[in-house]
């Protein structure tokens, strides 16, 4: 690919949960190919959370560009409509310079909602509606939602914040329905989605490792500290869950380090579960997914991807 032409193949995603290596093989896949990655982690985009959220910035060396990393500020609470809005954006620039698009992430929503097509419109906040449901429990406002729309996966409603905001996007959606076509009736992209297949065993061994040096060499704790000296309020924090969310409370005195620990491992070892749970539905609604296996030597899943965009170009 050269740079003077525009980019008009499918689009490369590669998936699969936490600690599988998505962002070392997406690294090796951009230089084989000529690509760019476009990220596709809630959490990447926020400026200062970088051990917590596994950037590995020197991965990508001096030659691999990257997007939608560190784009927002530590305690906005960056949201779908944005994402859509700023990768389009980056995918358009990707292409233009005849680039491969790889995107990269284990936020399902995001991949499927971006692959899917989707377009969302910029829904307001609509402070009656939230005076209204405040005070709810998160059960509660799971059964409002349900009865709005299908519920794919709990990630809309892992919070009563974000339960709220769901519940409000949908409410505009029914007192705009011209706003809400772009969701409704989107218009899918071109896409190779290659899964990194890894046993659940292997899964939960590299999570544990992966934990420990953060917490050991990579000083996961200074950096929630310094986010916090730094003006970002703790509730701001708690909201990103797991490793913010738990080394919060213990830097506020409301966990022990041991159960922090204990509790942190457990969240990201459930939340591994909901990522692969994501992507088999993704696989029930039509998408396919490629499972190559995790521990591939680099040559031969690369060669493995090459065969798969030859067929989708052919």
């Amino acid at each position: 690919m050269n740079g003077h032409t525009r980019y008009e193949g499918p689009v490369l995603a590669l998936v699969g949960p936490t600690a599988c290596g998505k962002t070392r093989r997406g690294v090796a896949l951009a230089r084989r190919f000529g690509g760019e990655i476009l990220s596709a982690d809630s959490r990447q985009v926020y400026r200062g959370m970088d051990v917590g959220t596994g950037k590995d910035l020197a991965d990508y060396g001096t030659d691999v560009p990257y997007h939608l990393i560190d784009v927002a500020p530590a305690g906005h609470k960056y949201n779908l409509y944005e994402y859509l809005r700023d990768s389009r954006r980056a995918l358009d620039g990707i292409r233009g310079r005849g680039r491969l698009p790889i995107v990269v992430g284990g936020t399902g929503l995001y991949v499927e909602s971006l692959l899917k097509g989707v377009e969302l419109p910029e829904v307001p906040e609509n402070r009656p509606l939230r005076e209204r449901l405040a005070g709810k429990s998160l059960d509660e406002l799971a059964a409002m939602l349900a009865q709005m729309k299908t519920l794919h996966n709990v990630t809309d409603i892992d919070t009563p914040q974000r339960a709220v905001r769901a519940i409000e996007i949908e409410e505009y959606y029914a007192a705009h329905p011209e706003a809400g076509n772009g969701a409704r009736n989107p218009a899918p992209m071109p896409c190779v989605i290659v899964g990194i297949d890894i046993p659940r065993d292997e899964r939960r061994r590299l999570i544990s490792e992966r934990m420990r040096r953060r917490f050991d060499s990579e000083n996961m704790l200074d950096e929630v500290r310094g986010l916090i000296a730094a003006g970002v309020e703790p509730e701001a924090l708690i909201y990103y869950g797991l490793e913010y969310k738990y080394l919060t409370l213990h830097i506020t005195g409301r966990l022990s380090r041991r159960d922090m620990e204990l509790q942190l491992e457990t969240a990201i070892h459930q939340f591994a579960k909901r990522q692969m749970t994501w992507f088999r539905g993704m696989e029930r609604r039509g998408f396919k997914i490629n499972w190559l296996p995790w521990d591939m030597s680099d040559d031969d899943f690369a060669e493995a991807v090459a065969r798969l965009l030859d067929d989708a170009k052919s």
